[in-house]
C-alpha cells in the first residue's frame, strides 16, 4: 500500500463523519470564502486539490466558468457529487486524483485552491511543482492552510500519539513563513499573506501566490 493509498483509507473511514461536523470558525471561513470569489471571474477555470466533500467547491462553482475539484478518497468525492446533486446551474466536476493525477486543461487552470490541505501532503515540494504545472502563465495558487508551528505544544505533541492508534492524519508540522519560502522556491511570487479567523489568534495562513512566468520574478 501506497502513502497515498494510507491517506485515502483514512479519509474514506473518516468522511461522513467529517461531512457531519461543523466547521469551527464559520465566521473566518466566510471571510477566506469571500476574499476568493473575489480573486475569481466569470471565466475562471478552477481546480481545487484536497477537496474532501466538496463544500468550497460548490460555494465557489457559481462565480466561475468551472472548477475540477479532486480529492484522494472516494467515499469524500462521493460525498460531494451528492451534495452537487441537488445543485442547478453550476459546472462542478469532482474526481478520484492527487494532485499529481488531477485532470488537465488545454492552456492550464487559471487558479488552483488548496484549503486544509498542504499540511497534510508529504511532500509539500514535489505537490506546489504539480500545482505550478497546472496553472496557466500568471495563474493564482490560493491557499489557506493551518501552520502546526504555531499551534499550542499540547496540540503539536498530542497529534503523534493520534496517529498511532489510527486516529489522526498524517499532518505536516512547518510555519507560514517556511511556506511562504517554500512557495518562493517552487517558482511562485507571494501576493498577500492574511489570518482571516475570528478569534485573537488565527494559525491557519491564508496566501495568494501567482505563478512567476520565471524564477526572476520571485521576490
Amino acid at each position: 500500500m501506497t502513502m497515498i493509498d494510507r491517506d485515502a483509507a483514512f479519509w474514506n473511514k473518516a468522511a461522513r463523519k467529517y461531512a457531519a461536523g461543523r466547521i469551527p470558525d464559520m465566521a473566518g471561513y466566510e471571510r477566506s470564502l469571500a476574499r476568493t470569489r473575489g480573486l475569481l471571474t466569470p471565466s475562471d477555470t478552477v481546480l481545487e486539490i484536497g477537496c474532501g466533500t466538496g463544500t468550497t467547491a460548490l460555494a465557489i462553482a457559481p462565480g466561475i466558468r468551472r472548477i475540477v475539484a479532486t480529492d484522494v478518497s472516494e467515499a469524500m468525492i462521493a460525498i460531494a457529487r451528492e451534495k452537487a446533486e441537488a445543485m442547478t446551474g453550476i459546472d462542478a466536476r469532482f474526481a478520484v486524483a492527487s494532485v499529481d493525477t488531477s485532470p488537465e486543461v488545454d492552456g492550464g487552470y487559471d487558479a488552483v485552491l488548496a484549503f486544509n490541505m498542504l499540511h497534510l501532503v508529504r511532500d509539500r515540494a514535489a505537490t506546489l511543482r504539480a500545482i505550478r504545472q497546472r496553472l496557466k502563465p500568471g495563474g493564482l495558487l490560493i491557499t489557506k492552510t493551518p501552520a502546526l508551528a504555531e499551534m499550542n505544544l499540547l496540540i503539536r505533541l498530542a497529534i503523534p500519539l493520534m496517529r498511532a492508534v489510527g486516529k489522526a492524519p498524517f499532518v505536516a508540522t512547518f510555519s507560514a513563513s517556511d511556506l511562504e519560502a517554500e512557495l518562493a522556491v517552487a517558482g511562485f511570487a507571494v501576493l498577500a499573506a492574511e489570518r482571516h479567523g475570528s478569534k485573537r489568534w488565527d494559525p491557519r495562513i491564508f496566501i495568494l501566490a501567482r505563478k512567476a512566468e520565471d524564477m526572476s520574478e520571485q521576490p
